[in-house]
């Protein structure tokens, strides 16, 4: 059997309204220079099974920006990772090694927590 009214990735199925019409969220916020960026490092075990991994956040930017800085920062841990919604999520205590890396290349505005 199929779906007749397949929901679209908003959760949208069915709507009365004959002009309704879906808002595509843009993203078109600049990029902050890195000495600009206001980052926290912290240390995260929540939903995740108590598995630590060390969270960035408060990137001001491009999504494509977001996800090239946490590729960045995943390959020089050398580990696993995602990078979304604002933040870089990178596998395992990391945040001695991701801060060094943010201060070297640049982003001055630094605060770890935990």
């Amino acid at each position: 059997m199929t779906k007749k009214n397949k929901s679209d990735k908003r959760g949208f199925v069915y709507s009365t309204d004959p002009n309704f019409s879906f808002e595509e969220e843009i993203n078109n916020t600049e990029t902050l220079v890195p000495s600009q960026q206001q980052l926290k490092i912290r240390l995260d075990t929540k939903h995740r099974a108590g598995k630590a991994v060390t969270l960035v956040e408060g990137f001001i930017g491009k999504n494509e920006d977001l996800e090239d800085l946490g590729k960045k920062l995943k390959s020089f841990c050398g580990t696993g990772g995602s990078a979304k919604d604002g933040e870089i999520i990178v596998q395992g205590d990391q945040r001695d090694k991701v801060l060094q890396w943010l201060i070297k290349n640049g982003f001055k505005n630094v605060k770890k927590s935990g």
